[in-house]
């Protein structure tokens, strides 16, 4: 039975004098394509956010722009990306939810700026903290070598990007169980000989405290959800919340480390007592 339409038969119709054999059926086939810039601007909708994100976080690495500046627009990082408008405004979405900038509406995307920063006191040892407490301290090493700086840590330790670092990555366990995620970058010119040292038996920091004085040091305390390889390598669910400790040291005004420690906020807990100088009390 021939197939109908609206309940008559379809009859195939006859060529046109002339025509080229099998034209009509072409001629039905053929579906309107999109340009093919327009199938690939978001191709891979996840990488290119990605990208877009990478982008802006270079400009702010950088120091191109400062805290409080405005960043370039999304109809201007559209352009520059070659990506969708809604691409972009996922990347900077989730930027300002990471309070790496802020979005004013109406108005554009800026910088954001630095959190309040206050003073803190010297902080022990993870060695030491522990078995003062009495329990089993050990330290695994994740990760040992020299690799090319990104411009976040060159930008830390004084280096042009690039120039070449020393990593290490320590996980300190108590009692077996990891309180502690250290992820250490060193410059090679103090502590040439780093690579060679078993820092299972004897702590990056307290290596470099052997052989270069520190004179200056700064710590920044912060709260951070851990990322799925802290949260692997610290043995805690994905996203549990965590203390995070920034620490540079510098030596007669050279860098020496740059180093980021991950706290499990389970785990961890940080704290003091002292006396304070009766001399700088204010208010």
């Amino acid at each position: 039975m021939s197939p109908t339409v609206r309940g008559k038969p379809r009859s195939q119709p006859a060529a046109a004098a002339g025509a080229t054999p099998g034209a009509a059926t072409r001629h039905t086939s053929t579906r309107a394509q999109a340009p093919v810039g327009a199938r690939g601007a978001d191709n891979a909708p996840a990488a290119r956010y990605k990208q877009v994100k990478q982008h802006i976080r270079q400009i702010i690495d950088s120091g191109e722009r400062q805290a409080g500046d405005r960043l370039p627009s999304e109809l201007d990082l559209v352009a520059t990306l070659g990506v969708s408008r809604m691409t972009v405004n996922r990347a900077l979405r989730e930027l300002a939810d990471a309070g790496l900038v802020t979005r004013v509406s109406g108005v554009g995307t800026f910088v954001a700026p630095n959190k309040p920063q206050s003073t803190l006191l010297m902080i022990a040892h993870i060695g030491d903290e522990i078995r003062s407490r009495g329990h089993a301290y050990r330290c695994d090493v994740v990760l040992l070598q020299r690799e090319s700086a990104s411009v976040t840590v060159s930008n830390a330790l004084g280096l042009a990007p690039g120039a070449s670092v020393f990593h290490v990555i320590c996980v300190h366990r108590e009692n077996g169980l990891p309180v502690q995620l250290e992820d250490r970058y060193v410059n090679p010119a103090v502590a040439p000989d780093f690579l060679q040292h078993d820092f299972s038996a004897l702590k990056p920091s307290e290596y470099l405290l052997t052989v270069v004085p520190m004179h200056d040091l700064e710590h920044v305390v912060d709260a951070a959800l851990a990322t799925p390889t802290e949260a692997e390598l610290l043995e805690i669910p994905h996203e549990e919340p965590c203390l995070t400790l920034t620490r540079r040291t510098w030596t007669s005004g050279v860098a020496v480390t740059f180093a980021r420690f991950v706290h499990p906020g389970s785990r961890y807990r940080l704290g003091c007592r002292f006396s304070p100088d009766t001399s700088q009390r204010q208010g």
